[in-house]
């Protein structure tokens, strides 16, 4: 076979290999979530998953090395028939009880269904690399590497935009599964063009050294710092700047980008990127941890910027740092353990030591410390090389000043007319520290505090000030006369202070005049003085404020923290003064209503969407039927649909019309009065298989306009849907 053919063969292999494996990722956990939930856990539990079989994969792949090219075929081609036995893709049929941990039923859960299937898919990038070093001695292996990212890339990107718009999970079960056929026989190809004898009988270099532990430490180190940072950057711009759907498939897409340029065959663009990434780590890791609110796009362009900038340059210099072709399984071994390592940090370390996304910065500082370097000018290099103690102690004075400047003196050495001046102070200190490593990172660590990691440790000093979980930061904050509750960049509640009056009344989407608040004022009215009430998402504890002597009530709450912040710190009231022994269920909603007796409730409030994400899990066919189960014939569904980024209208709509609900929508804007008492505009949705009931209510008060669903729109099911067709236009 002609040299280009071998080449396109193996090209075609490792993209194919690749392409699932992106592929079969957000697949696998989208058909995990109606039988585990939504909870943020899920995905970081599904993500330990992957990397730990990824990093199963490349072991077995670099210990298959040891053995002769033709057996490592025979072996390989018997674990991919041996893993086929689990096709079609899909999860194992098991009951799991109601308050499911996701951090321990994940694993098991992902690893009985798809772990063997993962694991022969992830082994291919290394092995077929080696492989091609085999086949075609002399050709650098290392290229296909970037068309192992390429294919990533490419299967990240099609999940979301293609796949999911246009298949139900049974169609891509279907599909993936004639992917991994036509991936088998394009490795059986592959195997045809191996060598029958060792590597030093087909003309290739006998082996080199084993690398030593310190070279293997920067392997591992140099691969930890991107992974880490793509999960803190997709962390901190969907909880600090901006939580817009699909937005965490952007930091992914870029990590993957950079691989292809920074492992490509022609060096120019790695190179390039590479020299200027130091400049970009200086001017822009400090302005970023500014957060500017009123500037979130810019922030995430920014965010994003960085990730790249970084992950070309590490990538880059990992390029630098391979092996000879005999090492190339023990050099991605390594990659996938510094890949794991930082996953590990960033997903499931970082929630329990930190209060606040400190990873990020931690990993800025961190990515300081490797990032190439060069100096700007000859002379400088010359500078620092003779006087490198004295330019030290001059750059850590000028820092302190700027710092004491800005954490003891007055605001307006900062104030908005001088944050110019101060990026250019760091600006001209980073041409003379760029290529002086100390230098620079200690420059680094300070641009990070002045520009607002001041602000975090400040809030971090102050007792429940700040709290974190596997959900997000949450942000207590006290205004004249208020005390808020941040979720993120998102207000998830907030009190009055001062009387206890004050104090009793509902606030911001929860208003009186609000959907849920005219619905909850005639509950008594609708259902009698023994209404029973449920509530999807405690939040603040706002909506115990309506309950009435008689009522039975009981909250749905994913979240611990949320449950601590709201009963047990004292920071908010709601609780303690309207309802102080609250029935809690804590878990994810879907899972613990199922659990519940049939027609145990007769109002139910929808209110999960924290920070505008959506989970699907909770809009689908097949939850409307959850909830029609427990609620009453006459029962009614409120559902909060306020959300900057996506139109939910339709699509519960949709959901309504196929299980029999008649809709009606309250959109409400607050009066300035209204305004004074800290209510914002909300749009909520009021559901009932009785029509009847829902103009009683209208009757009540209100703007309730009816709903229908547009004709030929699809609801949701748990085998079937996509966010995009309801992205909104902003």
């Amino acid at each position: 076979m002609p040299a280009l053919l071998v080449r396109a063969l193996f090209v075609a292999t490792i993209l194919t290999g690749s392409f699932l494996l992106f592929l079969v990722q957000p697949m696998v956990a989208r058909m995990a979530l109606p039988r585990l939930g939504g909870a943020p856990a899920v995905w970081n539990s599904a993500m330990l998953v992957y990397q730990a079989l990824l990093l199963g994969g490349y072991a077995y792949t670099h210990a298959l090395g040891r053995w002769r090219p033709r057996v490592q075929a025979a072996v390989h081609v018997g674990v991919l028939a041996a893993a086929a036995l689990w096709l079609p893709i899909g999860l194992i049929a098991v009951d799991l009880p109601a308050n499911a941990e996701p951090t321990l039923w994940v694993p098991w859960l992902l690893g009985l269904s798809i772990g063997p299937l993962f694991f022969a898919v992830s082994a291919q990038a290394p092995l077929i690399q080696r492989w091609f070093a085999l086949a075609a001695p002399g050709r650098d292996p290392y290229v296909l590497y970037a068309a192992s990212n390429l294919g990533s890339f490419a299967g990240l990107i099609a999940y979301p935009l293609l796949v999911e718009p246009a298949m139900a999970l049974r169609g891509q079960s279907l599909m993936w599964s004639i992917g991994y056929g036509l991936l088998a026989c394009l490795v059986l190809a592959c195997a045809a063009r191996l060598p029958a004898t060792g590597q030093k009988a087909e003309g290739i270099p006998a082996p080199t050294l084993a690398p030593g532990w310190r070279r293997r430490a920067l392997w591992t180190a140099l691969a930890a710092v991107p992974s880490g940072l793509v999960l803190a950057t997709s962390t901190y711009i969907t909880t600090d700047i901006v939580a817009m759907p699909l937005l965490w498939v952007l930091p992914l897409g870029l990590y993957l980008l950079s691989f292809i340029i920074a492992f490509a065959a022609r060096r120019a663009g790695a190179d390039m990127l590479t020299r200027i990434a130091p400049v970009t780590l200086l001017l822009f890791g400090g302005v970023i941890m500014g957060g500017y609110p009123q500037r979130p796009y810019f922030n995430v362009v920014v965010a994003l910027m960085l990730l790249f900038m970084v992950s070309v340059a590490l990538h880059t210099a990992l390029y630098r740092a391979r092996p000879a072709v005999d090492r190339l399984t023990g050099f991605y071994l390594w990659m996938a353990v510094g890949g794991a390592l930082g996953g590990v940090f960033t997903g499931l370390v970082a929630p329990v030591l930190f209060d606040w996304t400190y990873e990020y910065p931690l990993l800025i500082l961190a990515a300081g410390m490797l990032i190439p370097q060069q100096f700007m000018t000859a002379s400088l290099r010359d500078l620092w090389r003779r006087h490198r103690r004295t330019m030290l102690v001059a750059l850590a004075i000028v820092v302190g000043v700027l710092l004491d400047l800005r954490l003891v003196g007055s605001p307006a050495w900062f104030g908005e007319e001088r944050q110019g001046l101060a990026f250019l102070v760091i600006a001209a200190l980073g041409f003379l520290t760029i290529g002086a490593r100390t230098g620079f990172v200690l420059l680094l660590a300070g641009a990070l505090v002045l520009f607002g990691g001041y602000r975090a440790l400040s809030l971090s000093m102050e007792r429940d000030a700040r709290m974190r979980s596997y959900f997000g930061v949450y942000t207590v904050r006290d205004g004249p006369g208020y005390r808020e509750l941040d979720h993120g960049a998102t207000v998830h509640g907030i009190q009055l202070r001062g009387s206890a009056e004050r104090e009793r009344t509902p606030t911001t989407y929860y208003a009186p005049y609000s959907g849920v608040g005219r619905a909850m004022r005639a509950a008594p009215l609708l259902y009698g003085p023994g209404a029973r009430i449920g509530v999807v998402g405690l939040g603040t504890g706002t909506l115990a404020c309506y309950a009435r002597p008689g009522q039975h009530w009981r909250f749905y709450e994913i979240d611990p923290v949320i449950v601590r912040i709201a009963r047990d710190t004292g920071q908010f009231t709601y609780l303690r003064r309207c309802q102080p022994d609250p029935v809690i269920r804590i878990g994810d909603a879907r899972i613990r209503l199922a659990a519940e007796a049939p027609d145990s409730l007769d109002l139910l409030a929808l209110d999960a969407f924290s920070s505008d994400a959506v989970p699907a899990h909770l809009l689908t066919r097949e939850a409307f039927a959850t909830y029609a189960r427990v609620l009453s014939r006459r029962g009614l569904l409120l559902i909060h649909i306020s959300n900057r980024f996506v139109d939910l209208e339709p699509l519960v709509a949709a959901a309504a019309r196929d299980g029999g609900w008649a809709v009606r929508k309250l959109p409400y804007a607050p009066t300035d009065l209204d305004r004074e008492a800290e209510a914002t505009g909300s749009v909520w949705l009021a559901l009932s298989r009785d029509s009847d009931l829902l103009a009683r209510l209208a009757a009540q008060g209100g703007d309730w306009r009816r709903v229908a669903a547009p004709r030929g729109l699809a609801a949701w099911t748990d085998d079937y849907s996509t966010v995009l067709p309801f992205v909104r236009n902003f």
